[in-house]
């Protein structure tokens, strides 16, 4: 079997613990108005690799790889879900870190046959990083153009099945820079026993470019980049009340 991978990275810092390979799938359902990887959102047009070259040549750099691994990054990379559990069962196979980057969106419950897969798919892997984008439903669709049901029953799906979790979340002025929605965020993290981090990340406006280089209007343009301070704020609020939950359910 062969994915169709948009690129790789061989010193990724930012995609896991560690340094890591991390593997760039295409194809993505979500369009989220500050996506910087637009590039991906088509599933065509991408390099054909298979998992077996990719752990190969993950082995050609796993000196440099100490307390890393590989994540499979897009795009989505569940929405090739099949190729995905091939190259995480071939790595674990090598005994090598396996960290899925993704937003949840395409699990559905009520799927038996996806859900056997994802069953399949959690037993290689290690740590899931879940990008939770918005907290309220509505807002979410606004922001993504994909429900927010699936992402809170797949995060739900991990929880039980005790794999790690790290939650990410982007902040946008007036999007999800709100107090109140960062509480609620709080209250639900707070509800999850297996987070074990949790990254708030300042929005940026440095793919503006890329939009114009690609022909495309480029949704949140004028909107003000937030910084380092606004996102420790952010985290701070979220943290609290995630504790305070737990506390609460003790």
């Amino acid at each position: 079997m062969e994915g169709n991978i948009h690129s790789i990275e061989t010193f990724g810092t930012l995609d896991g613990p560690g340094i890591r390979y991390v593997v760039f799938f295409k194809g993505c359902p979500t369009r989220c108005l500050y996506c910087h990887n637009p590039d991906t959102w088509d599933i065509s047009g991408g390099e054909q690799k298979s998992a077996d070259w990719i752990v190969d040549d993950y082995e050609r750099y796993q000196p440099f790889f100490k307390n890393g691994g590989m994540t499979a990054t897009g795009g989505e990379p569940l929405m090739q879900i099949d190729f995905l559990i091939e190259l995480f069962e071939k790595a674990k196979a090598k005994n090598i870190h396996t960290c899925l980057d993704t937003s949840g969106v395409v699990f559905d419950q009520n799927n038996v046959g996806l859900t056997q897969k994802f069953e399949r798919l959690l037993q290689v892997t290690d740590l899931i990083m879940l990008d939770i984008k918005h907290i309220i439903p509505k807002e979410h669709f606004k922001l993504t153009q994909c429900n927010l049901t699936n992402v809170l029953d797949f995060a739900k799906f991990i929880d039980e099945r005790n794999v790690d979790i790290w939650i990410r979340h982007v902040i946008v002025e007036g999007i999800t820079f709100v107090n109140e929605y960062l509480e609620q965020l709080g209250h639900y993290i707070g509800g999850l026993k297996n987070v074990k981090a949790l990254d708030v990340i300042p929005y940026h406006n440095m793919a503006e470019t890329k939009y114009e280089q690609l022909g495309m209007d480029y949704p949140l343009k004028g909107m003000k980049p937030l910084t380092n301070d606004d996102a420790i704020k952010a985290r701070n609020i979220i943290l609290d009340v995630a504790k305070r939950r737990r506390r609460e359910d003790l």
